[in-house]
């Protein structure tokens, strides 16, 4: 792994100044899903990033730490090529995450709803923390007590993990109101621009061992939604689109 030139850590492109970003790399990426509460769209957020990465033609490890362990049976079924491992307490994560990390270009660990030593395990190896959260006030606010152990990671590792929170579950007519962008911003953590939408073809997925992009046109919105999501987050990891007039023009 090669340093960033500004900061001197280890690069996260996403947040390196554009001005250092071409001479910082980093070869792979530990990548936790994590939020101590449960039933906030953590395994459907993970399976789909992990599919995501997987399209975009990188080398994607799932790591299952959850104890209903549903994302890697759903990996599975949906994209056999990705590996799946279950990694089941946290002494096996801070031992196995490293190695795995070292054998692709992305881990992608779905991490437990609850507050135990599995997420402080979980962030401890991980470079970037995905955060998912219903939008109402009483789910953000929760968030301060649910990123404690968030902060006491990043206090030993200098920053890392870096995070980011993801608003999910919400309603389509849902509008982000101030309160809501103060008491994120009261956490000191980014609040990415668009939201997961709460739709039907996410909760049918799972059943049909697949991912939104592959179930046909009832699943547009929801797979351009996805993709809008994980090219904000991770710019560097996505494919370069390519428009008929640049293909025209080769």
């Amino acid at each position: 792994m090669q340093t960033c030139m500004t900061t001197g850590k280890i690069a996260i492109l996403k947040y390196c100044l554009r001005s250092c970003r071409k001479s910082c790399y980093q070869s792979s990426m530990i990548i936790v899903v994590a939020n101590s509460k449960g039933g906030v769209g953590k395994s459907t957020f993970a399976v789909h990033l992990a599919a995501w990465l997987h399209e975009q033609g990188h080398r994607v490890t799932l790591a299952d730490c959850d104890t209903q362990q549903s994302s890697s049976e759903w990996i599975r079924e949906a994209v056999p090529e990705i590996k799946a491992v279950r990694l089941d307490s946290p002494d096996v994560i801070l031992n196995e995450l490293p190695t795995l990390n070292a054998d692709t270009d992305y881990v992608v660990a779905d991490g437990p709803g609850s507050q135990t030593e599995t997420s402080r395990a979980l962030l401890l190896r991980a470079d970037l923390a995905i955060v998912p959260c219903k939008a109402s006030m009483l789910e953000v606010r929760a968030l301060a007590k649910a990123t404690e152990v968030l902060r006491v990671s990043q206090d030993i590792r200098a920053g890392l993990p870096k995070a980011i929170i993801v608003l999910s579950m919400v309603g389509k007519n849902y509008r982000l109101t101030q309160d809501m962008r103060d008491a994120a911003s009261a956490l000191n953590l980014p609040l990415a621009s668009k939201p997961m939408i709460l739709r039907q073809i996410y909760a049918d997925a799972p059943g049909q061992g697949a991912v939104v992009w592959n179930m046909g046109s009832r699943a547009r919105e929801a797979a351009e939604e996805v993709d809008h999501i994980f090219r904000e987050i991770l710019p560097d990891a996505a494919k370069r689109r390519v428009t008929r007039a640049a293909a025209a023009a080769k």
